[in-house]
């Protein structure tokens, strides 16, 4: 390759031996470690609401509060503190601190007896996820990856859903073992698998002589737009978090970004348990929906990544919110299994459609310069939504003894969502 020294040369053909391009490696170790992050970690919530609420007699409140921390691991929830130390130090190293914290927050999680033991182990849990999981994989895949990014990760946040099939298994080992061992044998899990998945990431591309995509580095492909359409002149490195905090998209999508965690944060907790009360459904019945979302979901993630590298994100986006708004009513009002079945196809195919596009809106407009602070900072404004779903459906379980106006109340911020992802238009490009 023209302009590639000895030492990337011999880089590059040890990292690929077979020929493939490393960006792949990484989505497929991506795919891993969110599988096991997702199903032992981040989805079992409503399992545990379940039986901690029968063991400890702790109120649904409380108990959907504390999970609600669980949560924010998913997006990454030290936003900008997280997205400087991968920009700065690189994601294997941020994800193994993270293992580690994970591990060790489910083995003291599984010796709680007090609320603020609880409190405290939720906490580290969501400290432990964000480091490990979500955020630092991205920022890797984003850096890897231009023409494809959407592609690349749609593919790589198939882990999520595929890590829901361990739900059912847990729910079953928390009702024929208990709660306790069911979290301290996670813990273990965690630690055995995700270290050694962790030590194939890689941060950028350029050190073993490549581009993003696999080109060679002199190579400039035509670049998305964000917005549908493509330029043909060289993509600069982007903005500055300075300059894209003062960008009228970078808040609009933020704020759309918590309008859709809203909902996706109160249905993981609370859809187990609402199905269990509304429906008359077993525990390990309710969980089977879980997985059927989440099957729907993975589908539909990679089905938006093909289509948001060809057609315009943003409306693909606007679509999803309405979709959540549709699901959300059917899962309020649902007496019938048709309902139900509805609510998991809805709600499955705009959670996983808008997952991906979400990110790779943020590197369309924004860059990859300071992609990881600024992704970071946007993941702040979005916890708010992150947090508050839980909270918002158990406070108005708590005072109407039924999920319906919470799950009404979320339909409805779904819907304004929606519209702040159509005002989000692509900023021109930095100078």
């Amino acid at each position: 390759m023209a302009g590639l020294d000895g030492t990337a040369r011999a880089a590059k053909s040890r990292l690929d031996p077979r020929g493939v391009f490393y960006g792949w490696w990484i989505v497929a170790t991506s795919i891993g470690v969110q599988m096991l992050i997702g199903g032992l970690a981040l989805q079992t919530s409503g399992a545990y609401v379940v039986a901690l609420g029968d063991d400890l007699a702790w109120s649904r409140t409380m108990l959907s509060t504390g999970f609600a921390f669980i949560s924010i691991g998913m997006v990454g929830g030290l936003g900008p503190l997280q997205g400087w130390l991968v920009d700065r130090f690189g994601p294997r190293r941020v994800m193994r601190t993270g293992i580690v914290v994970l591990s060790l927050s489910f083995v003291g999680f599984s010796q709680v007896e007090h609320p603020v033991a609880f409190f405290a182990a939720m906490i580290c849990i969501s400290v432990g996820a964000s480091l490990a999981g979500f955020l630092s994989l991205t920022i890797a895949v984003v850096n890897w990856f231009e023409a494809r990014r959407s592609t690349a990760l749609g593919l790589m946040q198939t882990g999520f859903p595929i890590g829901s099939a361990l739900v059912p298994l847990v729910a079953w080992s928390i009702t024929s073992y208990g709660w306790r061992p069911a979290a301290l044998l996670s813990g273990i899990v965690i630690l055995l698998v995700t270290w050694p998945l962790a030590g194939l990431i890689r941060d950028r591309p350029e050190p073993y002589g490549y581009g993003p995509d696999g080109r060679p580095i002199e190579q400039e492909p035509p670049r998305s737009t964000g917005d549908g359409s493509t330029v043909s002149a060289p993509a600069p490195e982007g903005y500055t978090l300075r300059q894209a905090v003062r960008l009228p998209a970078f808040w609009y999508i933020s704020l759309g970004h918590a309008a859709a965690l809203l909902v996706v944060s109160a249905v993981m907790v609370h859809l187990i348990a609402h199905l269990n009360e509304s429906m008359g459904w077993s525990v390990e019945h309710a969980a089977t929906w879980v997985v059927v979302v989440a099957v729907v979901q993975g589908i539909a993630q990679v089905g938006g990544g093909f289509m948001g590298d060809r057609i315009s994100k943003r409306v693909i986006i606007t679509l999803c919110m309405v979709g959540h708004l549709v699901g959300m009513l059917l899962l309020a009002f649902a007496t019938a299994f048709w309902m139900v079945a509805a609510f998991a196809l809805i709600h499955g195919a705009a959670w996983g459609m808008r997952g991906p596009l979400l990110v790779a809106i943020r590197a369309d407009y924004f860059g990859r310069a300071s992609f990881g602070t600024i992704l970071g900072l946007s993941s702040i404004v979005s916890l708010v939504g992150m947090i508050s779903g839980p909270i918002v459906a158990a406070t108005l379980y708590d005072t109407t003894g039924s999920y319906t106006a919470g799950f009404t109340v979320l339909a409805i911020v779904a819907g304004l969502g929606g519209f702040l992802f159509a005002l989000a238009r692509p900023p021109r490009q930095p100078t």
